[in-house]
């Protein structure tokens, strides 16, 4: 039987402890995926358990329909599962109401957003997600009807008219600045599509940072099979997690907003060295492994975390060249941190798939290596370990050993066919390159990448 209102489940299984029948939904969430379901859902489950009323979640899928299949016909139930070497924890999730696919109701989306019981509207809907070119204003040839700015205006219209509260827009992407980002592109949005809607935008919404922080593998067959034996029903919608989880909040709220700290959510007046740290230490070193890996023929994030040269790889970007790009606030302990993720890295009951870490590489290697490494240049020092995963993610990108599911493909395919080997490192970070507004390769970090390509290539 599949999981819903009426299943039978373990006695001794976390269940929501409120009437779900008779919460309103106080948030909008866009890109209603795993990472969503395992973070921002369950501390919105925990304050509901905790009391708080009227935060049920309206997902809304931009394309796909595949989520909807899944959490609609069970009621919008799903279970989370955390999987260590201790073995799996599971509870089930209640704060999703149901999730919307905007391609087939448009209108439903707008009016959700629209409606006096929403306050929040949240996002992962990954980097790119936010329809940025390539300095990172808005590219209005993906920003279309189809994007979330065209949703968000027409709702923010109708509340207009309708005299309502603005909104809180809430970015749990891995953005640096993901608030001011958001709000930025968002008004470059109303620019050019509402312009009378601006200074209301500007006067009665808000958009937070926040960083979040928790691994979450794609979920496999297995994963649903092993999670049904433990529930005694099938979840279509099953979640598999680490036990680790945290979420940092700028407290900027225009109005209400869930007490998401009783699950343990920090809020704060400034996310940014949480962000960055977490940017730059933990994405940065997921993306070399990911790439790295792929490369040396592995599978899997615990696989290439105990490879003795990646392992050590992996220590000096985090320590040496991350952490000391950082300037750390009080009570942030970079070297624990590093430890604390070396340890989860290497947690060999979460499969986490290096395939999924290397989508979308060109949206996140600014942020994740690039920011570093500009930071290094202006000291007049260098960053190897980055160099070499830049090598690494040269080589993916040429789509030779794996399939690049990444927006700039074709770009990059351009570029590897009229550069070539040799000159392919200087068409994207060198004087006039694709990154070169990151950062700008000098001519010994060129040769040392251009070294490590030539033998990842062969190798490959």
């Amino acid at each position: 039987m599949r999981l819903g209102p009426n299943s039978v489940l373990p006695a001794n299984l976390l269940l929501p402890e409120y009437d779900r029948r008779t919460q309103k939904a106080g948030i909008v969430h866009f890109g209603i995926g795993a990472f969503h379901r395992a973070h921002q859902a369950v501390y919105t489950d925990d304050a509901m358990n905790a009391g708080e009323r009227d935060w049920g979640i309206i997902g809304v899928s931009l394309r796909s329909p595949a989520v909807a299949e899944q959490l609609n016909p069970q009621d919008g139930l799903y279970s989370v599962t955390e999987r260590s070497e201790n073995g799996d924890k599971s509870r089930i999730i209640g704060a999703v109401q149901k999730v919307l696919v905007a391609a087939d109701a448009p209108d439903a989306v707008i009016a959700a957003l629209a409606s006096e019981n929403t306050h929040i509207v949240s996002f992962t809907i990954t980097e790119k997600g936010y329809c940025r070119a390539p300095d990172g204003s808005l590219d209005f040839t993906q920003a279309d009807e189809r994007s979330a700015y065209a949703y968000l205006a027409a709702a923010m219209r109708q509340r207009h008219t309708a005299k309502l509260g603005g909104l809180t827009l809430l970015s749990c992407d891995n953005l640096a600045g993901n608030g001011a980002q958001l709000a930025e592109l968002m008004r470059a949005y109303l620019e050019r599509c509402a312009p009378d809607l601006v200074n209301w935008f500007e006067d009665q919404c808000s958009c937070p940072s926040t960083m979040v922080d928790r691994i979450v593998p794609a979920t496999t067959d297995y994963d649903r099979e092993s999670v049904a034996a433990i529930l005694g029903s099938v979840d279509q919608a099953a979640v598999v997690t680490e036990p680790f989880t945290q979420w940092v909040i700028q407290d900027h709220f225009v109005g209400k907003r869930p007490c998401w700290d009783v699950g343990g959510a920090q809020f704060t007046k400034d996310v940014a060295p949480f962000e960055t740290a977490k940017l730059r230490m933990l994405n940065g070193a997921h993306s070399a492994l990911a790439y790295i890996g792929l490369q040396k023929g592995h599978e899997y994030v615990h696989q290439v975390i105990a490879d003795p040269h990646i392992l050590a790889l992996v220590h000096t970007l985090m320590r040496d060249e991350a952490a000391n790009s950082l300037q750390p606030v009080a009570g942030q302990n970079l070297a624990t941190y590093a430890d604390a993720l070396i340890a989860r890295f290497a947690n060999p009951a979460l499969n986490h798939r290096l395939i999924q870490i290397a989508m979308d590489g060109s949206q996140k290697i600014p942020q994740r290596w690039l920011e570093t490494l500009a930071y290094h240049q202006r000291q007049g020092q260098e960053c190897p370990a980055i160099l070499e995963a830049i090598a690494a993610w040269i080589v993916h990108i040429r789509g030779v050993k794996h399939f690049v599911d990444d927006p700039m493909r074709d770009t990059f395919q351009s570029l590897w066919q009229t550069a070539g080997e040799r000159h392919i490192a200087s068409a994207l970070f060198g004087n006039g390159g694709q990154f070169a507004q990151y950062w700008e390769a000098s001519d010994k970090d060129l040769a040392r990448v251009n070294h490590w390509v030539s033998k990842m290539a062969v190798a490959g």
